[in-house]
């Protein structure tokens, strides 16, 4: 649970509360953004709020069942061979299933058919710190070939021993790379792109300019871009976050639905805004004509890493009501998330059937503080 124990947890109590309850729904305000006159005269801006909703809606659980001969005689100690193994199944789903949330991260490291560097990460923490990602609570998650790797690559350089002997004898990567923790993950899952190739053939059909664009209308093509395809735009280029100085690199983006292919709109983010205190590209944004160049080539095979701080995504649950009446009733905390137990006796079969539930939802805030290296 390295994932969904390094992200925003802070909307937890804001769910299921007695005498408050607010549904399944979260309105979460992101910060404002604001322009920086020159010289006396005022210049007035409105306050633009900007917000995204949290759901919390997905129900997960495991269901098990056993025979009172077998809680008699058997069953010696049911937390630890019943409860533990199926809290445990049920958490990493959820996280699995919380990782998703990388495919909304556009700011991506190209290393796609080549094992991961310390430049790479290094090259994940500059596209941070591009993004004015606060200095703590920066995590580095790795899937476990670039762990080899990374490891591999860095054995002996670190100078604290006992960072050395991490290395040597956990096979851990510490603390390095402007991250405060570096975490090997199982969960993290293999993409394939679509079948558009680098060079995409596919061009800009009208010029996308108003703020808060986030489709863009393509001529003629055959290929497909799937959904955490990540392209660029020639001559969009980012701004600074807070000068709104074009920085001569090119925006990246994500594809957010998946493409067939041919003529039409393609959904992307982030969505573009060339004015304001929200600017994100440069004035001209995505220009008629111009050439749409994607991140790896036809139907590219990769597995991710993902860096990141808290604030990029969050994770809540809520607490399922206790039901009465029943043989057992309980609430448990597992790697810090709040799942029930519910079991009852069937009186026909002589038989206890067990549910174990939790009730979550997952948002990502600001996919600029993350970044994702696509490697291997």
């Amino acid at each position: 649970m390295n994932f969904i124990g390094s992200i925003n947890r802070q909307h937890d109590d804001s769910f299921a509360k007695t005498g408050a309850k607010i549904g399944d729904s979260l309105k979460i305000r992101l910060p404002n953004q604001y322009t920086v006159r020159t010289g006396a005269s005022l210049s007035t801006q409105d306050t633009t709020e900007t917000s995204t909703t949290l759901q919390v809606a997905t129900q997960k659980g495991v269901d098990i069942t056993f025979s009172s001969n077998e809680l008699t005689l058997s069953l010696d100690d049911f937390s630890s061979r019943i409860l533990e193994p199926a809290m445990s199944v049920l958490a990493a789903n959820m996280e699995a299933d919380a990782l998703n949330m990388a495919l909304d991260v556009y700011n991506s490291v190209g290393n796609i058919g080549s094992a991961i560097t310390f430049n790479k990460a290094l090259a994940a923490r500059k596209m941070l710190v591009d993004n004015l990602a606060p200095g703590n609570d920066r995590t580095l998650l790795l899937n476990t070939q670039d762990n080899l790797d990374m490891v591999d690559g860095l054995k002996g350089l670190f100078q604290d021993s006992t960072e050395i002997s991490k290395q040597y004898r956990e096979g851990i990567v510490g603390r390095t790379a402007g991250f405060g923790t570096i975490y090997e993950n199982t969960l993290l899952a293999s993409q394939a792109t679509g079948t558009a190739a680098s060079a995409t053939t596919y061009t800009v059909n009208g010029a996308v300019t108003v703020n808060g664009s986030s489709a863009v209308t393509v001529a003629a093509g055959a290929t497909t871009f799937k959904k955490g395809d990540v392209f660029t735009v020639v001559g969009c280029n980012r701004v600074h976050p807070e000068t709104k100085v074009d920085t001569g690199a090119l925006q990246q983006f994500v594809v957010t639905a998946d493409y067939v292919g041919g003529a039409g709109n393609l959904s992307f983010a982030p969505a573009i805004n060339t004015t304001g205190g929200v600017q994100n590209v440069t004035a001209g944004g995505m220009p008629n004509g111009a050439a749409l160049v994607k991140l790896g080539e036809a139907s590219a095979v990769y597995k991710p890493s993902l860096a990141f701080h808290k604030d990029a995504f969050t994770f809540a649950t809520a607490d399922l009501v206790m039901p009465q009446g029943v043989d057992f009733a309980a609430r448990e905390v597992f790697d810090g998330l709040s799942m029930r137990i519910v079991r009852q006796y069937a009186i026909a079969s002589d038989t206890l059937p067990c549910r174990i539930d939790v009730l979550y939802g997952y948002k990502t805030l600001r996919a600029q503080l993350a970044a994702r290296i696509l490697s291997n």
